[in-house]
């Protein structure tokens, strides 16, 4: 599958190409293996994208989909929101992530 373009962190430059399978496909191509758990946050950040018009701090995030914050960060053993957001098509974090 060809990705569409990405920008020079490895967001796709426009949210619209976003799929499923791009997402996949961009995480395969970044060496990143996205399991069922991420999967699952992956599409509530897109949830709250769509309801709130915005990308949550990872302390909003955590909250919305009723989990700790620490049970996050050791998920993706990193700070969340950067792979959160890249491979759910949408906008880069501001401010903490």
């Amino acid at each position: 599958m060809e990705i569409p373009k990405r920008d020079g962190d490895g967001y796709l430059e426009s949210m619209d190409d976003w799929t499923p399978e791009i997402a996949k496909a961009m995480a395969e191509s970044d060496n990143y293996e996205l399991n069922d758990e991420k999967w699952a946050q992956i599409l509530k950040a897109r949830e709250f994208y769509e309801e709130f018009g915005s990308v949550p701090p990872i302390r909003k995030f955590a909250k919305y989909i009723d989990h700790d914050q620490k049970e996050v960060f050791e998920l993706w053993m990193t700070g969340p929101m950067k792979p959160i957001t890249k491979y759910g098509g949408l906008p880069k974090p501001t401010g903490c992530v």
